[in-house]
């Protein structure tokens, strides 16, 4: 067994204490040969201290388009040439989706909207539809709205959203070469409130960026010091128009080797398969994945992009004996 990976064992499976920058980069360097005891490893770790459960949760995006700002692998930002125009989702049709959602096994809905941060008019668009959705349905709804005043943090929490997704998207260092609009710090800032007013945290990236493998390993060292309750996995999915619409997939057996660095940084953390998968790790390494670290999965489509049926990934945690996470046990 390689070193790395014997330091790995004693502390973060034995003892549950994720790995610091500079063993994350090893991790990431593992030699192809050494991968799948790498992922078995990260497994290990992901059993014993999140346990089988497996959380799904679907998405909804409820104004789409028309961002201001200039996230360049994003198809909403309204700079872009990319085909998404602004688009507003009724209240009904919300509720629509989060029963859909539901009807999956899903314990999770969450409400997204295309906004550098949310004005008076999203505010109480949100309130209207968390109350419809909460009268109609059984379900934990979360949101992810941009970046937030602590008013509107307080609002959230008595609106009775229980966790706020805000990605840092990237790590420090390599944040100004994707978005130019607003700092990595007007994010730090948001999510130090979500966390200080009792909400979870939901933060992740995108891998695929263009970062280096060291940015890589910042990234996950950063996302371990926000300690968020979930770290949603996204890897890059070009989108025609977008100033990174030429960069290339990341290799599947990188994004199992970030996978498996990203569980063993955070062993306690819930670790959601997002955007990109479908394309950069296709079937078997979805497989690989669920049996390298990860512990949840969005089901059904995302934002701008397809994702696979919610049944195929119904039938692969049914296959793998992962238990779906039922929802009594989060309330």
């Amino acid at each position: 067994m390689p070193d790395i990976l014997e330091r790995a064992r004693a502390q973060v499976l034995a003892n549950g204490v994720g790995l610091g920058e500079a063993e994350i980069l090893e991790v990431l360097r593992t030699p192809d040969e050494d991968l799948p005891e790498l992922l078995q490893l990260a497994h290990d770790v992901r059993m014993k201290w999140c346990g089988p459960e497996v959380e799904v949760e679907g998405i909804v995006s409820l104004k789409t388009g028309g961002c201001p700002e200039d996230c360049h692998f994003c198809s909403q930002s309204g700079l872009f040439t990319s085909p998404v125009r602004a688009v507003w989702l009724d209240i009904p049709s919300l509720v629509e989706a989060a029963k859909q959602t539901a009807a999956t096994g899903a314990t999770e809905f969450c409400i997204v909207a295309a906004v550098r941060g949310p004005d008076k008019r999203l505010m109480d668009q949100m309130r209207e539809g968390v109350k419809a959705i909460r009268a109609a349905v059984d379900i934990q709804v979360a949101a992810s709205l941009g970046m937030l005043t602590q008013e509107q943090v307080d609002e959230l929490v008595e609106m009775g959203v229980h966790r706020y997704n805000h990605n840092l998207e990237t790590c420090r260092s390599f944040f100004p070469n994707v978005v130019t609009t607003h700092s990595w710090e007007e994010r730090w800032g948001t999510l130090k409130m979500v966390r200080d007013s009792g909400m979870e945290v939901c933060c992740g990236g995108i891998l695929g960026l263009g970062e280096t493998i060291e940015q890589r390993a910042e990234f996950a060292a950063q996302l371990a010091e926000l300690d968020p309750h979930e770290v949603p996995m996204n890897f890059l999915n070009p989108r025609p128009g977008t100033p990174l619409g030429d960069q290339p997939v990341v290799e599947g057996k990188d994004a199992l080797r970030a996978i498996a660095a990203f569980r063993l940084a955070m062993p306690r953390t819930i670790l959601r398969y997002a955007g990109g998968r479908e394309i950069t790790l296709g079937d078997l390494g979805t497989r690989d994945g669920l049996l390298g670290g990860i512990n949840a999965v969005i089901v059904g489509n995302y934002l701008t992009t397809l994702g696979r049926p919610a049944t195929e990934d119904l039938a692969l945690l049914e296959d793998l004996k992962m238990p779906v996470k039922a929802l009594s046990a989060t309330l």
